[in-house]
């Protein structure tokens, strides 16, 4: 076998049609596009999905599920990992050195999953309870400062003015 002999399967490869060559070819004519409306017309074109204007199917299916844009943001770390670690002084910064959380990950969040044993000092990265119970048994510190959150004055509200009291259209005001 030699490559400039080499030929693809009968009947595998079909000449494409040339239609609106001409009627004995069998796409003349309308090659193709069928008698009138806006499909035979050139520039007759409408988006992927149109129904002529009546609302397409996939507007009309319900949308099931969520996909969040900060899911990643926050990672939580099971304190067994912990208890791997070379530092004593954990922060997000350790966490991300040691390769325990990735490098685009805004926080993390220690969870009570595994045994810690050694003394460690966690801070500025939270924790569960029973994840702060296992440091503290162990002998170690947990040190996290809650983000203030600046509550915004609220507005007052106007006072409706009283309606001034009119007679009826009907009455006239006797004077």
């Amino acid at each position: 076998m030699k490559l400039n002999t080499l030929k693809p399967a009968a009947g595998s490869k079909q000449s494409r049609h040339r239609v609106g060559r001409g009627g004995a070819s069998g796409w003349g004519k309308t090659a193709g596009r069928g008698h009138k409306g806006q499909r035979a017309r050139s520039g007759g074109f409408h988006k992927v999905g149109f129904e002529g204007g009546q609302m397409p199917l996939h507007r009309r299916l319900p949308k099931r599920g969520f996909h969040s844009l900060t899911r990643g943001d926050v990672v939580e770390v099971r304190i067994g990992r912990l208890e791997v670690m070379k530092a004593t002084d954990i922060d997000l910064a350790a966490l991300k050195a040691e390769g325990v959380v990735s490098q685009q990950a805004l926080a993390a969040k220690v969870i009570l999953a595994g045994k810690l044993s050694r003394k460690i000092t966690l801070k500025e990265v939270k924790a569960s309870k029973g994840a702060r119970a296992m440091i503290e048994a162990a002998g170690g510190r947990y040190e996290f400062t809650e983000p203030k959150v600046e509550e915004k004055p609220k507005k007052e509200k106007k006072a409706k003015k009283p309606a001034a009291e009119e007679a009826p259209k009907g009455e006239a005001s006797k004077s």
